[in-house]
């Protein structure tokens, strides 16, 4: 689909991979807006790129996210598109305590929030000439790091659930696109991020974007940049190799 005049809804986009996609996608001309837990991050995103526009929400307060759904739908009824970017990585070792810490947050913020975001905002969508939505996965989806497991986990349940979306909005005419990264220059997981991204050449975020924004113009529905092609072309067949750490 065309990557120009489009309204476009990027979740967790004041920062990281979201930030960069936003910004790629505003630099196409269309109007973007950004949203996320953070006003002040948010803010600071709009310095650097002044037309954007922000929402402060919290996609996995149902409150929040249906007071964010409303106003779209009362301020910018022409939003066509949905970018699933937020997400959070914590490190857990079920041999130690603290195991579960945090659990309910990263299952939310990776799977159920966007979930519930898109069957929130899909009336909205179905409404447009042309619409898309873009759920944002990972290469540790095929080829998981042992020691950020849910994390993981919740990246391979949405690969799934994407496959299952595209099916079944394949009649109505919303194109769903997976977006694959491979280990990016993030603040990904807040300083505990994998052990085992450590020795990984990371891809900066604008990268990253340019190269995604390349292949959704295109109209691939699975986007693989860098070491997420070979992650989703191995898979678990990597796992030894890429755990022995």
């Amino acid at each position: 689909m065309s990557l120009t005049a489009n309204t476009i809804l990027v979740t967790g986009g004041a920062t990281g991979i979201g930030f960069a996609l936003a910004r790629g996608l505003s630099e196409r001309s269309n109007s973007v807006i950004i949203c996320g837990r953070n006003e002040h991050a948010l803010r600071k995103a709009r310095a650097q790129v002044p037309a954007l526009i922000t929402r402060v929400c919290d996609v996995t307060n149902p409150e929040s996210r249906r007071s964010m759904v409303d106003w779209l739908n009362a301020d910018h009824p022409e939003l066509n598109i949905l970018v699933n970017n937020a997400g959070v990585q914590h490190r857990r070792n079920f041999n130690e305590d603290g195991a579960l810490e945090h659990i309910d947050q990263e299952v939310a913020v990776n799977l159920t929030a966007p979930i519930s975001l898109i069957a929130e905002i899909l009336p909205l969508l179905k409404r447009q000439p042309q619409a898309a939505i873009v759920n944002v996965s990972s290469g540790l989806a095929f080829a998981p790091m042992a020691d950020v497991p849910v994390y993981c986990a919740t990246k391979a349940a949405i690969h799934s659930f994407t496959l299952s979306l595209r099916h079944q909005l394949k009649a109505a005419g919303i194109k769903v696109v997976e977006m694959v990264p491979p280990i990016v220059d993030t603040g990904l997981g807040g300083g505990a991020r994998s052990k085992g991204t450590a020795s990984q050449q990371m891809m900066l975020p604008e990268d990253f974007a340019k190269d995604a924004l390349v292949q959704w113009e295109n109209g691939q529905d699975e986007i693989l940049v860098g070491m997420s092609v070979n992650t989703r072309r191995q898979g678990e067949a990597l796992f030894d190799r890429m755990n022995s750490r």
